[in-house]
């Protein structure tokens, strides 16, 4: 699956953001956004996973660890959306929300 494809659904998991972005025409960036930041986090998670595994794990099959790592990365950048969406008469914007989903997230 491709991540811009894993990042659309992470957001159509947020009905009221996704339509928000939709109907001020985010959408598109909001996703495209996402889906580079879920490729960074896998990355990195690929590297650290791949790191233990040689101490820990050796012989872990490198699909593995890319699977674990991609799960990982998934719950982070999940964890990361807006749970609740914005007041009614609020609307989040589409820096508000990149700003929110690409806050720090604690290392790893």
């Amino acid at each position: 699956m491709q991540y811009k494809t894993m990042s659309l659904e992470l957001l159509k998991q947020r009905p009221q953001l996704y339509e928000q972005l939709r109907k001020e025409r985010k959408l598109l960036a909001a996703m495209e956004t996402l889906a580079l930041h879920l490729k960074s986090r896998h990355e990195a998670w690929k590297e650290q996973l791949a790191q233990i595994a040689s101490q820990i794990r050796p012989g872990t099959e490198p699909h593995q660890l890319a699977s674990e790592a991609l799960e990982i990365a998934l719950q982070e950048v999940q964890g990361s959306l807006p749970d609740a969406s914005p007041e009614e008469n609020e609307e989040l914007s589409l820096d508000q929300a990149m700003a929110y989903v690409l806050r720090p997230t604690p290392p790893a």
